[in-house]
């Protein structure tokens, strides 16, 4: 059933570009280039509800996408991925179209490069935002959720609107500037794994407005980059419903680093997020909220076909409160502590099979359920441990 799914995806995508460009199978042969990947694993998170609401082993760890590219001419391409995901509780099941754009090259010299975006464009910002759409990229299954929130990854990956990304090569080193503006269209499934299980309303991401810099010093192993977001979200009830009619506002600083030697890697994003909340809970309610976060992913080749991994991942949602502690005051007593903050240590190994398949396992030690979706409203019935563990393992193939 998924390997025809694929081979529907494939003819899809190739059928949708070409439709877009105008052209026969044979006048795009040349110009026109695809690859694939199909992944499937198994996976359990006890005590939380992370993969599933019982906590048993699961094969909802499924990958499988296609994308291509078609190449109008040296300055100009369009490309797209279509992709199909199960991930339990993770995120909404099925297929999705990841990214959709057209791509002008407006300057292309020795010392600068600019590039236009427009369509469904990927998002370039952070450290692995581009690249964790496809698992052979990712450099864990599980990426860290203080920055890449998986019940949030089909609003995060891209949006629709347009982007700007300017490298520049200088006597100091490279400068890579990044500007995006667009915003996503958020279903109803999608909303439940990110606000609430019970909600019945709209959801509309109104914008969300990014700005990124990256410096890599000359004769350096080593980036550097801050991004600024600003998105604004609004949701309308439904009748009958349990939230009212209300407006979110999200915005993030972010710092990132990254050391690339030739056996092993250090990296680390820190973030500050602002959530500020008008009504949903009740009407006239009003909510300041900085949460914050941060980790550090470390890899090793071990050998020619083996890469190690380790992680650590802390988030809390307040930080004026980072313990917990007025939540269960809040809230009269049904929410715990624990929901305020999480602490994740996580170990990977990555062999190696032959060319083009590779096999993944992975543990992770977590403390705290603030990452786990619904972060909104959380699923309180069913977190009902301050410790809990994640274990996975993935076979992956692309062509």
């Amino acid at each position: 059933m998924k390997l025809r799914l694929l081979k529907s995806f494939q003819s899809g995508l190739s059928a949708c570009l070409l439709a877009m460009c105008g052209l026969s199978d044979a006048a795009a042969a040349d110009n026109w280039h695809w690859h694939g990947f199909v992944s499937q694993g198994l996976m359990q998170a006890s005590d939380s509800n992370f993969v599933n609401d019982d906590g048993a082993i699961s094969t909802e760890l499924t990958e499988f996408g296609v994308n291509g590219s078609y190449q109008f001419s040296a300055d100009l391409r369009l490309s797209g991925q279509l992709m199909y995901l199960d991930g339990g509780n993770r995120y909404a099941s099925g297929g999705r179209v990841d990214y959709l754009f057209l791509n002008w090259t407006a300057v292309n010299n020795l010392d600068w490069q600019l590039n236009l975006y427009a369509g469904r464009f990927k998002n370039m910002h952070w450290l692995y935002s581009s690249t964790r759409d496809v698992p052979m990229t990712r450099p864990m299954i599980v990426l860290p959720q203080s920055v890449y929130f998986d019940a949030f990854r089909d609003i995060a990956v891209g949006s629709d609107g347009i982007a700007l990304q300017s490298t520049n090569t200088t006597a100091i080193g490279e400068f890579e500037m990044i500007w995006s503006y667009g915003a996503i269209p958020i279903s109803k499934e999608m909303a439940r794994r990110v606000i609430a299980t019970q909600l019945r309303g709209d959801t509309e991401q109104k914008y969300v407005h990014q700005a990124t810099l990256f410096f890599r010093p000359a004769n350096s192993q080593t980036q550097w980059g801050i991004s600024l977001l600003d998105s604004g979200f609004e949701y309308r009830q439904a009748q009958p419903d349990l939230f009212f009619d209300g407006e979110f506002t999200v915005q993030r600083v972010m710092a990132n680093w990254r050391y690339s030697a030739e056996l092993w890697e250090l990296s680390s994003e820190l973030m500050q997020e602002r959530v500020f909340a008008r009504g949903f809970y009740l009407p006239g309610f009003n909510r300041n909220q900085f949460a914050q976060g941060a980790f550090l992913l470390g890899s090793y080749n071990w050998s020619e076909n083996t890469r190690l991994y380790a992680s650590y991942d802390w988030y809390t949602a307040n930080k004026d409160d980072r313990g917990g502690a007025l939540l269960p005051l809040q809230s009269g007593g049904l929410i715990a502590r624990y929901f305020g903050y999480q602490r994740d240590w996580g170990l990977g190994i990555t062999q190696e099979l032959d060319r083009n398949l590779r096999l993944k396992l992975e543990y992770h030690w977590i403390t705290g359920t603030g990452r786990l979706g619904p972060n909104v409203v959380p699923a309180i019935d069913i977190n009902r441990s301050r410790q809990h563990d994640i274990w996975a393992v993935q076979l992956m193939y692309w062509f």
